[in-house]
């Protein structure tokens, strides 16, 4: 698999992505996309991730895209593509979510945060934001637990509850 980026020469971080979408119910599809794509190279069309080798250029933005179908109520997903993700009644506590998902997907992975939270992304800030969770700074969580799909804190009625970063269930009901 060929990658045009020469900032992520390791094609393995990707690949084991697409991989673990897959396994838990995200499809992914390698088309041509336009260029005037919101992220280079990806796109979320009808609740699929597209993914367009040529174009792509920054590889740990699908789990970033894949957070936000995940987040999305299951009888909702198939809406999803750029332009209902913004207009969507929740998209800030949404985002969020994402972003708080796909850090909890890079570190299930085994992927350094620095995949998902690049220099480039995140109007420049990804790099503070994967170094914040890395110390324990997250945001986002509350919300993922509000829908079910992580844990906060322990809870002493419940210890085997495994807490964020490990999440509950991957995607959303």
């Amino acid at each position: 698999m060929e990658i045009n980026n020469e900032l992520h020469l390791d094609t393995a971080p990707f690949e084991k992505s697409i991989s673990f979408l897959q396994s838990i119910g995200i499809p992914v599809h390698f088309l041509p996309l336009p260029d005037d794509c919101f992220l280079p190279g990806i796109s979320i069309i009808n609740g699929e991730i597209i993914v367009d080798m040529e174009k792509l250029k920054y590889p740990g933005d699908i789990l970033h895209e894949a957070g936000h179908i995940a987040v999305v109520p299951q009888a909702e997903r198939l809406l999803l593509n750029a332009e209902s993700i913004a207009a969507r009644e929740q998209r800030e506590a949404e985002e969020m979510m994402a972003i708080a998902w796909s850090y909890a997907a890079s570190v299930h992975l085994g992927i350094d945060a620095s995949f998902v939270f690049h220099d480039s992304g995140y109007k420049n800030g990804g790099g503070s934001i994967a170094e914040n969770f890395r110390q324990g700074h997250y945001f986002g969580v509350p919300m993922l637990q509000w829908v079910g799909m992580a844990y906060e804190r322990p809870d002493n009625s419940e210890p085997n509850k495994a807490i964020y970063p490990a999440m509950h269930k991957w995607m959303r009901d």
